[in-house]
């Protein structure tokens, strides 16, 4: 049976990958909004539609949440290496404790605000396209799930880097 840790590792891995793959669908769904309101502005035979600027915005806020998520995945945003020379391996474990415990903060304010932000949604429908908010607004507790997600990772591999560190520095 394989350990929890390797199980937690590759299910982030897979719903990294799931990630990807939705942005990349959804900046594929968006050409179709924005191309119709830019053909429309040039072509007078084709109608200016309403709704497809309220279905690229809502496409660019999942775009964005989503490339939040995989950002943090990969350590590429949200972060800025400030210590990149330091030779001792407990500084270079603090230091990044504190920046991942920072980032963890942030998506608890994300989870926590976001929650009572996807209710608000609940209660609401776009006006053009009249779907429910709650399927645009989900985007924020998600991110912070996700976020918490990716962090615990990096924290664990840290740690990891960390013992292996100590272990060859007592051989």
């Amino acid at each position: 049976m394989k350990p929890l840790i390797t199980i937690f590792f590759g299910f982030n891995a897979g719903y990294h990958q799931v990630l990807k793959w939705l942005l990349t669908l959804l900046l594929g769904f968006m050409i179709i909004p924005v191309l119709l309101q830019i053909v429309s502005r040039h072509v007078s035979f084709v109608p200016r539609y309403i709704w497809t600027e309220e279905a690229a915005r809502f496409c660019f806020v999942w775009m964005i949440m989503i490339g939040s998520m995989i950002a943090v995945r990969e350590s590429a945003h949200f972060e800025v290496n400030l210590f990149q020379h330091v030779k001792s391996p407990i500084i270079h474990l603090i230091l990044r404790m504190c920046v991942l415990g920072w980032m963890a903060a942030l998506a608890l304010v994300f989870i926590i605000y976001g929650e009572s932000f996807a209710r608000l949604g609940h209660a609401q429908t776009s006006e053009m396209i009249g779907i429910n908010m709650l399927s645009i607004y989900i985007a924020f507790p998600l991110a912070g799930v996700t976020w918490m997600l990716f962090l615990l990772e990096q924290i664990l591999r840290e740690m990891g880097t960390f013992r292996s560190a100590k272990q060859k520095e007592n051989a």
